[in-house]
C-alpha cells in the first residue's frame, strides 16, 4: 500500500499519500464490547440510512448498466476494464476514459463487493489488491469480492502522463537555485511548475482536467452498479478516506458498510493540512527520537531530544549547503534527506532504519538516503519509475485543493511552520508554489462533510499518525450524521491490518455483521 509524502518541485507539499504497510528497506511491503447490529448485508437489504438513490445520472445510464468482462489475470485474481464518461457534467458527449479493476472473488459465503483505495492520491488499489489484497484479512476476504481500481489519472487505468525518467530525476533530485525561499528560488520554483503542467498537458490531454476527486467518486458509484451492489461497501486508507467522505456526502442513501482509516478532512484547506502533517510528522520524529534514548541497543545520538533536534536540524541544513554526491552522480539535498527521513515514520516498527540513515550521512555517504528516498518516488534501481504515483499526485490535488500563490502569505505560512517544527517546519512551506500555473484550476473548494441519512460509517483513527493527524478522525466522525470514531493509541500511518485485535475486530464485525461500536472501543 502507498505510503507517501509528495514535494512540488522540491519544496514538501501540503497532502500526503497513505498506506498501512510497514516500512522495509528493500522496497517490499511487510503487512471491545459493541452493540447496534445494521440489519441485512450490504448489497441488497436495507443497510440502515436513507433509500439507496441506484438510477444513473441522465445520460449515463450506458456507463451503469455496462457489463464488465472478466477475465483470470493470476494468482486467483480477475481483471476487467470499465468505460467511464471524461466529464462526468456531460457523461453523453461522447468523450470516455477507461478504467482498470481487478477482483480477488469470495472464498466463502458472498456477501458483497468491497472496495478497497490505498490512499494516495495516486496510489493504484490493482496493485495494492494484488500484492496485499487490498489490507483485508481472511474473514474479510471470505464474505467479499475484494476489489480495487485504479482511479482516473491513476495507474492502468487513462493515467496522467508528463515526463520521461530522466526528467523525472531532474524535477525531483536536482537542486533548485538560491536561496529557500528567496525570490530567485522561488521564481525558479515557478518556472518549473509551469513548465511541468505543460508538459502534462501535452502528453495528457483533455484528461488532466478531470482527475479530481469528485470525478472519481462518479466513476466508483458507477462502478458500484457494475458490480450489483445496491449499496457501497468500502475500505479507504488516507486519501482513500478522502473518496469515501465525499461519496457519502454525494450518495448517502447507496452508502452500505464504509470504512475510512487515517483521515483526511474533507473541510481542511490546503495549508490546514500542511499545519497538520507538518506537527504531526515532527511529532513522530521526537517520539522515535525518545524511543533511540530508552531502548537497550545503541543509539545514534547522544544528550538529550533537544540535542538530537538540533542535530537533524543541522543536518538537514548541512545537506543544502555541502550536499552529498550519490555514487550515481545524484546530489542529496535537504529536500531529498527530509523524503528518506519520512519513510520510516510512516510505522513504529520501522524506526530503527532510522539509525543506519543518520550513521551513513553523517560517515559522508547518500547511499541510503537514497535507497529511502527513491522507494518512497517510486523509483527503480534502473533509474526508471514503476508507477506515475508522484505526477498523479500532482495533478489531483490542484484540481482538489486551491492554491495560494501569493509570496507573502507563503512566507509567513514558512515562519509559521518554522516554529511549530523548528527542524522539519522550513522544508514543508512554499507548498502552494506547486499549482502555480496549472492548466486547469482547482474544481474543489474544502467543505464538511454531514452525509445525512446514511447508514453508520466507521472512522479509525491513529493517535500518533503523523500524515494524518488524529484529530482529523475526530473532527469526521463528528461531521458526519452517522459516524462512529474507532481510536488506536498507536504512532504510524492508519490502524487496520498494522494495530490490534481490537481494531481488526471492530472492523471485520461492522463489514460482516453490520456490528457497530455502541462507544469508541480505545484500542
Amino acid at each position: 500500500m502507498s505510503r507517501h509524502i509528495r514535494a512540488f518541485v522540491g519544496v514538501v507539499a501540503a497532502l500526503l499519500l497513505a498506506g498501512c504497510t510497514a516500512f522495509a528497506p528493500n522496497g517490499t511491503p511487510t503487512t471491545g464490547a459493541t452493540s447496534g447490529i445494521v440489519p441485512g448485508a450490504p448489497t441488497t437489504a436495507a443497510a440502515g440510512g436513507a433509500a439507496p438513490t441506484t438510477g444513473a445520472p441522465a445520460g449515463a445510464e450506458s456507463f451503469y448498466g455496462q457489463k464488465l468482462g472478466w477475465r483470470d489475470c493470476g494468482a486467483g485474481f480477475v481483471c476487467a476494464t470499465a468505460s467511464a464518461p471524461l466529464d462526468w457534467s456531460t457523461p453523453a458527449d461522447g468523450k470516455t476514459i477507461t478504467l482498470s479493476l481487478i477482483k480477488q472473488p469470495a472464498k466463502g459465503t458472498k456477501l458483497g463487493t468491497l472496495f478497497v483505495n490505498p490512499g494516495g492520491p495516486g496510489g493504484s488499489a490493482v496493485d495494492f489488491v494484488r500484492s496485499s489484497i487490498g489490507g483485508a484479512d481472511q474473514t474479510l476476504q471470505d464474505h467479499f469480492d475484494i476489489v480495487g481500481f485504479d482511479p482516473r489519472g491513476v495507474g492502468s487505468s487513462s493515467a496522467v502522463k508528463c515526463l520521461s525518467d530522466r526528467q523525472m530525476d531532474h524535477y525531483l533530485y536536482d537542486p533548485t537555485p538560491g536561496v529557500r525561499g528567496s525570490a530567485a528560488w522561488i521564481a525558479a520554483q515557478e518556472a518549473a511548475t509551469k513548465s511541468l503542467g505543460q508538459a502534462c498537458l501535452a502528453r495528457t490531454g483533455a484528461l488532466l482536467g478531470h482527475v479530481d476527486t469528485g470525478s472519481t467518486v462518479s466513476d466508483l458509484d458507477m462502478l458500484r452498479s457494475v458490480v450489483g451492489d445496491t449499496r457501497l461497501s468500502y475500505l479507504g486508507y488516507s486519501y482513500g478516506t478522502l473518496i469515501g467522505s465525499l461519496y457519502a456526502d454525494r450518495f448517502p442513501g447507496n452508502v452500505g458498510r464504509m470504512v475510512l482509516d487515517g483521515v483526511i478532512d474533507p473541510a481542511s484547506t490546503g495549508d490546514e493540512l500542511t499545519v497538520q502533517q507538518t506537527a504531526g510528522f515532527e511529532s513522530n520524529l521526537n517520539a522515535y527520537l525518545h524511543w533511540c534514548f530508552t531502548r537497550d541497543s545503541k543509539c545514534p545520538f547522544t544528550g538529550t531530544v533537544a540535542d538530537a533536534d538540533k542535530k537533524i536540524a543541522q543536518t538537514l541544513a548541512d545537506a543544502d549547503v555541502r550536499p552529498i554526491t550519490n555514487s550515481d552522480g545524484r546530489i542529496l539535498t535537504a529536500n531529498t534527506l527530509l523524503t528518506a527521513i519520512i519513510l520510516p515514520l510512516y510505522d513504529s516498527g520501522s524506526w530503527q532504519y532510522l539509525d543506519y540513515l543518520f550513521e551513513d550521512v553523517w560517515s559522508g555517504s547518500a547511499r541510503i538516503a537514497f535507497e529511502f528516498a527513491d522507494q518512497y518516488n517510486n523509483r527503480n534501481t534502473d533509474g526508471t519509475y514503476s508507477s506515475n504515483e508522484m505526477i498523479a499526485f500532482i495533478a489531483i490535488n490542484c484540481l482538489d485543493y486551491p492554491q495560494n500563490p501569493d509570496v507573502a502569505a507563503m512566507r509567513a505560512q514558512a515562519k509559521k511552520l518554522a516554529k511549530i517544527a523548528p527542524v522539519m517546519g522550513p522544508y514543508f512551506s512554499y507548498g502552494d508554489i506547486g499549482c502555480v500555473g496549472w492548466p486547469f484550476p482547482a474544481v474543489r473548494t474544502p467543505a464538511p462533510v454531514k452525509a445525512a441519512g446514511s447508514a453508520p460509517i466507521l472512522v479509525l483513527g491513529t493517535t500518533g499518525d503523523p500524515a494524518t493527524p488524529y484529530a482529523n478522525a475526530q473532527h469526521v466522525a463528528q461531521e458526519l450524521e452517522n459516524g462512529h470514531l474507532v481510536t488506536w493509541h498507536g504512532n504510524g500511518h492508519t490502524a487496520y491490518g498494522r494495530s490490534n485485535s481490537c481494531v481488526t475486530d471492530a472492523v471485520d464485525h461492522y463489514l460482516v455483521d453490520g456490528t457497530v461500536p455502541k462507544n469508541d472501543p480505545e484500542c
